[in-house]
């Protein structure tokens, strides 16, 4: 499995769950549309109000499943930080490539904020024959 190929079969993917912890450590999940880097970046959108956005503050390990048709998926896990600067101008632009009202929501929606997930492990789950999981660190 090379990063290239994992790169190809989230860039056909454009929604995903994103799980994170409360303060009180209990599981959260939402879907996100994202984008995704030639690095394996995540970036998507959220609200300052989401429960998201206020665990991420707390704390920025997460864990994202994308894909489940035909019983194949990616479990990704990483680190999430908030985009600013030129760093966030960056990111913010691979958004909006596949998400091209973005633009318009980033100028005109209160509160509204970026993040890039950085991964630190992908499992490669694909249940058909023959099935294929493949693991890769960071």
């Amino acid at each position: 499995m090379t990063k290239e190929f994992i790169f190809n079969f989230i860039r056909q993917h454009n929604l995903a769950v994103i799980s994170t912890l409360s303060k009180d450590n209990r599981p959260e999940a939402a879907l996100v549309g994202f984008a995704i880097s030639e690095d394996l970046e995540i970036v998507f959108d959220t609200v300052k109000t989401s429960r998201k956005y206020q665990n991420l503050l707390e704390n920025p390990f997460v864990a994202v499943v994308i894909g489940w048709d035909n019983e194949t998926t990616v479990q990704y896990e990483g680190i999430a930080a908030e985009l600013g600067g030129d760093n966030g101008v960056y990111y913010k632009e691979i958004y909006f490539e596949v998400y091209k009202d973005g633009r318009e929501r980033a100028a005109t929606w209160p509160h509204i904020v970026h993040f890039k997930i950085t991964p630190n492990w992908i499992r490669y789950s694909n249940f058909n024959d023959p099935v294929v999981i493949e693991e890769m660190l960071f």
